[in-house]
């Protein structure tokens, strides 16, 4: 089981109210997250990653164990404190300005 964090925006849109618990088969990837996330919350899919290029939207970041996944390879292992589910992924809207 793995625990994500969503955003408050995407929370709503998947009407959920705190963390969402995901079953990943296989290694624990960004790419199988979103793939388990997408496949229990349909409604997200095209949010977190563009549904054709499979590209991480702008504004989007992927966090797990205090480190910045966001520029990885969807394919690159996440810790092992995200894979035991001691540790949730957050995926977190950023925000930019001056």
């Amino acid at each position: 089981m793995i625990r994500v964090v969503l955003p408050a925006h995407l929370r709503t849109l998947a009407r959920v109210g705190g963390e969402v618990q995901l079953n990943v088969e296989g290694p624990v990837t960004i790419l199988s997250v979103l793939d388990a996330l997408e496949a229990q919350y349909p409604m997200l899919r095209g949010t977190i990653r563009d549904q054709v290029t499979q590209q991480r939207r702008p504004f989007v970041r992927f966090f797990a164990s205090q480190e910045d996944f966001s520029h990885q390879s969807p394919d690159t292992p996440l810790p092992p404190d995200v894979a035991n589910s001691a540790e949730p992924l957050l995926i977190v809207g950023a925000i930019a300005g001056g």
